[in-house]
């Protein structure tokens, strides 16, 4: 996992929010996908860091908050 303050070869119409996402908290991330890593950001902060993690490592997050 790393952070990349780079995002020149994701567009901006890769990245995406969650459908339960209302917009009107600003709780939100924004995951886009890359063949080699998930990456998530900030919605608020657009041009901010930007996470990287492997797809298992996305896979097992996504898992465990969908038990919660």
């Amino acid at each position: 996992m790393n952070a990349h303050r780079s995002q020149a070869a994701v567009p901006e119409a890769a990245w995406f929010k969650s459908s339960y996402s209302t917009g009107g908290g600003g709780e939100c991330v924004e995951v886009a996908t890359t063949p080699r890593a998930v990456l998530i950001r900030d919605s608020k902060q657009l041009t901010g860091p930007v996470l990287a993690v492997g797809p298992e490592a996305w896979a097992g997050l996504v898992t465990l908050a969908a038990g919660r």
